[in-house]
């Protein structure tokens, strides 16, 4: 329970469903700064563990907080900082799920006689008959589908994960809170990362990693000379803004090179790209070892595009696409689906 509306509804459908829930809130940071003031974001603040508390007293259930500081920043900032260190774009909230809520967290749960874990994504999770395997599906509206950031999840990790709310629309979730009186029905969803103060990403990982602000230079696909940079972790491929650049046409990250502390830029077309490689995949349906023809999401926001993908190792994969994509990232995550079925992914190299 994050003190959110969607885990919220999804500890209330339970509860009003008859089976025997127990609330649990992860305390994932210190929250409180030298000065006094929050040290990370709003969200998964102490307001919010204080929230998950109202909740779960309005739908009476017993409530624990649970310490998971050293292992968040292990397993979830530590990445986020080498990651961008390294020239890559991390997606935090990919690993928070998978090696937290539904690892470390399944583990806790068993330690409280709990047979599942649920929360408040919006995905479905349903057992194929003929195969046997846990699916692992979209939730179905489309604007507030998760799947992209459950890819992760193994087979043991899908047989205990429950996600009340994947079968509903969002304004249904919180009408539903409304008429249950919980006291977060009207509260805003969060849109930052929980453990970066005011947006300044940067600034983060300059405290944890002083190099990572090593000046370099900006140079265009041919090597030449454009301008200089405060950091490498500063740009991401597919960045317009902020390069400080005065020339005829806009230039575009196109690439990092973090050995030789170079931002490659270029123009817009240059962006354009038909394959990728990734690795750390993860497969929840069998691993294509023959090509197989797919949709592939790139990004959160990105709309699914056609791609015909291949296993090239136990947990590397390539995919072509039918056409070019835009700001193929490195760091990010690609996610393959057959319809609304995820398939695997993996993070883009």
């Amino acid at each position: 329970m994050s003190g959110g509306v969607d885990s919220s509804v999804a500890a209330a459908l339970l509860a009003e469903q008859g089976h025997d829930v127990i609330g649990l809130s992860m305390q994932l940071y210190d929250a409180s700064g030298a000065d006094g003031r929050a040290s990370f974001g709003s969200c998964c603040s102490i307001d919010d563990l204080h929230d998950a508390r109202r909740v779960a007293a309005v739908i009476d259930i017993p409530h624990y907080i649970l310490n998971f500081e050293r292992q968040f920043d292990e397993q979830v900032v530590s990445n986020f900082v080498h990651e961008y260190a390294a020239g890559r774009t991390p997606l935090p909230c990919a690993h928070c799920n998978s090696d937290l809520k539904f690892a470390t967290l399944v583990e806790r749960a068993r330690g409280f006689g709990a047979d599942m874990v649920a929360t408040g994504h919006y995905a479905r999770v349903e057992r194929d008959a003929a195969s046997g395997r846990f699916l692992l599906k979209r939730g179905v509206d489309p604007e507030k589908d998760q799947s992209y950031f459950l890819f992760p999840l193994t087979q043991d990790q899908l047989a205990h994960a429950v996600f009340p709310v994947g079968d509903r629309p969002k304004d249904e979730v919180r009408e539903y809170a409304r008429r249950r009186r919980l006291p977060v029905a009207g509260k805003p969803d969060s849109q930052e990362i929980c453990f970066i103060p005011d947006h300044d990403y940067a600034a983060f990982v300059t405290e944890r990693v002083p190099a990572a602000a090593r000046e370099g230079a900006i140079v265009d696909a041919q090597g030449r000379v454009l301008g200089s940079h405060g950091g490498i972790h500063r740009f991401t491929v597919g960045q317009r803004k902020g390069l400080g650049l005065s020339t005829p046409a806009p230039m575009y990250v196109l690439e990092l090179r973090p050995a030789e502390r170079q931002v490659v830029v270029g123009p817009r077309a240059s962006l354009e790209q038909t394959m990728l490689t990734a690795s750390g995949v993860n497969w929840i349906l069998d691993a294509p070892v023959e090509p197989r023809t797919v949709t592939a999401q790139i990004r959160h926001r990105h709309h699914p595009a056609p791609a015909i993908v291949r296993a090239t190792g136990p947990s590397t994969a390539e995919a072509v696409f039918e056409t070019p994509q835009i700001a193929i990232t490195p760091g990010q995550a690609v996610v393959f689906y057959d319809g609304d079925v995820v398939v695997g992914g993996g993070w883009i190299d």
